[in-house]
């Protein structure tokens, strides 16, 4: 590394500012890429799994870096998924404090009382803990179907959690797709396509994540000077 022979064990290196290089061969940094994809139903969204028919890896075969999801979306849900090679960028807008928006198109049995909204938007119980409060809304009901269209918004990343949701107040999901995250949206993209983030969007998601987890802190702190 710049010219010397690193023999230990552990050594670091910033790969922004040093060379490196193996057997002469000089390494760079991979550059980082971020992708928003709308994934189709069947796609099972990890990078590789032996079970799978197939992942969202097939969607973007033109992508020459070592891309994975960020979150999960089930094989059987549609909408909204993000690859990146970016570890940190990942974890950020996946950690639990982090609340960036995530909203659903849910084709649903039966018809959605109000009473049913307001209870999701209070949170339900589920086998793994109480759901955070969300937003829901009827967009339509079919009387020759006896399904309902709701539009739903959450910030967690339970797995199946929407559907569980619906499940607990007694309507089976038939189509359930992700429309929205953070400010993104289907616009323009779609189904099995995919595009490369802007440099402002990544940005701004950042910042959201950055911002949730800051005002989590000051809740957390109000809460502890309280007892």
């Amino acid at each position: 590394m710049n010219g010397v022979v690193i023999a230990e064990l552990g050594a670091k290196a910033d790969p922004d500012t040093d060379k490196i290089t193996v057997d002469g061969r000089p390494i760079s940094a991979e550059a980082k890429v971020y992708i928003l994809l709308n994934k189709p139903v069947g796609y099972t969204s990890t990078r590789s799994d032996p079970h799978a028919k197939r992942t969202v890896i097939d969607l973007v075969p033109e992508e020459n870096a070592f891309l994975y999801p960020v979150g999960r979306l089930d094989v059987d849900t549609a909408g909204l998924l993000i690859l990146t090679n970016d570890g940190e960028f990942a974890n950020l807008l996946t950690h639990p404090s982090h609340e960036i928006d995530k909203t659903y198109l849910a084709v649903v049995s039966g018809r959605v009382q109000a009473r049913t909204l307001d209870r999701l938007g209070r949170g339900v119980q589920l086998e793994d803990g109480e759901t955070a409060p969300a937003l829901a809304r009827l967009v339509a009901y079919s009387r020759d179907a006896d399904t309902s269209t709701v539009e739903i918004i959450i910030h967690e990343g339970r797995k199946r959690q929407v559907r569980r949701m619906f499940e607990v107040m007694g309507h089976t999901v038939q189509k359930l797709t992700r429309t929205r995250i953070g400010a993104l949206d289907l616009r323009g993209l779609s189904e099995g396509h995919h595009r490369r983030l802007t440099p402002k969007e990544v940005a701004e998601l950042r910042k959201q994540a950055r911002g949730s987890r800051q005002r989590e802190e000051t809740i957390a702190k109000g809460r502890k000077s309280e007892r």
